[in-house]
């Protein structure tokens, strides 16, 4: 008897674990495992297309090379010694919050290097710290990649895919085309090289007759990272895909608006939009402005690739290109003028990546404005540009027009 009481006193207490494991696996863990559609993050987007406001004026804020790490641990480059204790990549957030406090912008551009891959060991977590701040402000912005975004845990295509989908952002991964099918949205093209090569249309204010009808263009391409040429390391540059691309693009605008010029009670001019174009790594023929006017600094010896892949010769001829926006080269934040265009550097705004002592991080401002005639507004009458100044005033330097339609 005693032998059968010891047996079900040991089956009980074997049944009362196993209803407890599975109660302890069913609550703890299964619980966790469970998709909770509660915090289903959505993205939240911008008011599209973008487009001047009601006094005719547009303005963006280019933030090159933040070289974003880890954030409160991650330690300042060139700065004072009674800066740098308390100096780390917070310094360049609350720099670029103070900048869309202050500036008001509609519009916020960053030129590549927003991340310095190898100080993060999570890329995704590094970005979403970066692009906080436009984030946080609500305002459509985009991004294009510089050459050291990709050398943590994401490749470029994942790193532009992100970037794509976080809030209020307006990037592309690449160039839409219209859609087989007939749908709206498009579908990337295959055969174009990078990533992060897109435009973005500025229409014109509410209750214009421009409203519906582009009057600016911003395009983005991927001056790509490091590559191997004839067995030496050099920088990336544009590809012929690329200016294929931005060369189709602009001449199907020309032939939209040559057609449209003949529409009863059309605005448009046969010209195309004027267009501004953001990339990272500078090109060659920036070096020749070492011999000529500036407006600005040229500090250092301007990197850029060993190739020359002719995007200068492809940006004269779209002929409505009139201000090309780039980063990379930290101590520079010249404006120079090739061929027509001005070429003109952020500065660096970032304080993990390197500067120089005594020389304020900065960002540059662009602001556009319409002409206005009788009661209507028309086309691009002026570009302006300054920059601002990480100091305590948060200082407004190298005010320059960058085209007048009545120079």
């Amino acid at each position: 008897m005693k032998s059968v009481y010891s047996d079900w006193s040991a089956t009980l207490i074997f049944l009362m674990f196993l209803i407890i494991t599975i109660y302890f696996v069913q609550t703890n863990i299964f619980f966790h495992l469970r998709i909770n559609f509660d915090h289903i993050h959505i993205k939240k987007s911008p008011e599209l297309p973008l487009r001047f406001k009601s006094d005719g004026t547009f303005k963006i804020v280019q933030v090159a090379d933040m070289h974003y790490g880890q954030g409160v641990i991650t330690r300042c480059k060139d700065v004072s010694a009674s800066e740098f204790k308390y100096c780390s990549d917070l310094n360049t957030t609350k720099f670029v919050q103070r900048l869309i406090e202050n500036e008001k912008p509609d519009f916020l551009a960053f030129t590549g290097d927003n991340i310095f891959g190898s100080s993060t060991p999570d890329a995704a977590e590094s970005l979403f710290k970066a692009f906080h701040p436009a984030m946080e402000s609500g305002l459509p912005w985009a991004a294009i990649l510089g050459n050291h975004d990709q050398e943590s845990t994401m490749t470029r295509e994942e790193l532009m895919s992100l970037i794509s989908l976080m809030d209020y952002s307006v990037a592309q991964v690449n160039p839409l085309v219209p859609n087989p099918s007939g749908e709206q949205e498009g579908v990337s093209p295959t055969g174009i090289d990078g990533f992060g090569n897109y435009n973005l249309s500025v229409h014109g204010p509410y209750g214009s007759q421009l409203a519906n009808h582009s009057v600016l263009n911003l395009f983005f391409l991927d001056s790509g990272d490091r590559v191997t040429v004839d067995g030496r390391r050099t920088y990336g540059w544009i590809r012929e895909s690329q200016l294929d691309w931005l060369q189709g693009f602009s001449q199907a605008q020309q032939d939209e608006h040559e057609e449209c010029n003949y529409c009863e009670g059309s605005p448009l001019s046969r010209k195309s939009p004027l267009a501004l174009g953001f990339f990272h790594i500078p090109i060659p023929e920036i070096r020749q402005l070492y011999y000529q006017k500036i407006f600005g600094q040229f500090q250092e010896a301007v990197a850029c690739s060993s190739v020359n892949s002719g995007v200068l010769k492809m940006l004269v001829s779209m002929s409505n290109v009139k201000g090309i926006f780039i980063g990379h080269d930290h101590i520079n934040d010249f404006c120079g003028n090739l061929d027509g265009i001005w070429f003109c550097y952020g500065g660096g705004s970032g304080y993990h990546g390197y500067g120089k002592v005594g020389w304020d991080r900065r960002a540059r401002v662009v602001l556009l404005e319409l002409s206005n005639r009788e009661i209507s507004w028309m086309g691009l009458k002026r570009i302006t540009t300054w920059k601002r100044l990480d100091d305590k005033l948060l200082s407004k330097i190298d005010v320059q027009v960058l085209w007048d339609q009545n120079p």
